[in-house]
């Protein structure tokens, strides 16, 4: 069962964009099991809104934020684990007290992956929301709109300013990571 989760959870590394787009564009449809219940719990179907960008994303960047959290947590001592369970604590204190600190780092190299993988996403997203001006138009639609325009000195803006926005996040989660090394190496 550990490998089926581990498989679903890692598919949209491996699916085309677009191929999951349509399946959850299918899947959140009006007619669908999904689509009903969505319907019934918000009152519309998710397709073509930016709540349906949300969840898209969400599937879409999963294993970006899976797995560093995954070798965050594997990497925290079992000893550390073991004798916080001897002494009482229950399976969420051990998580909470000692596994969710010890793997900072990872937190915040998985909420920077996810981020800007969906940033830059474009296929699962002109799939499940359209191009829609204010409501499902992202920063990477923009980009290739204004590049069918011809509007290179536009699309160049916002892509530098994605590359930039990127680059500050990724930097700021490896200068934390160097300062949480150099203090652990003090003690």
């Amino acid at each position: 069962m550990r490998r089926m989760v581990q498989a679903v959870v890692a598919l949209p590394l491996v699916l085309p964009p677009t191929v999951l787009g349509f399946y959850l564009l299918v899947g959140m449809a009006p007619g669908t099991m999904v689509g009903r219940a969505l319907i019934r719990l918000v009152g519309h179907s998710l397709a073509f809104t930016f709540w349906g960008l949300v969840v898209g994303s969400v599937v879409y960047s999963l294993p970006f934020a899976v797995v560093p959290l995954v070798t965050g947590f594997s990497n925290v001592n079992r000893e550390l684990r073991e004798t916080a369970s001897v002494l009482g604590a229950g399976p969420l204190t051990v998580f909470r007290r000692i596994v969710a600190p010890l793997s900072g780092m990872s937190f915040a190299m998985a909420a920077v992956l996810a981020f800007a993988h969906t940033v830059g996403e474009f296929g699962v997203v002109l799939m499940i929301g359209g191009d829609i001006p204010g409501v499902t138009r992202t920063l990477s639609i923009s980009i290739f709109d204004a590049v069918q325009e011809a509007n290179y000195a536009g699309a160049n803006r916002m892509a530098v300013w994605l590359v930039a926005v990127s680059f500050v996040a990724l930097l700021g989660v490896y200068w934390r990571g160097a300062r949480v090394q150099g203090s652990g190496s003090r003690g």
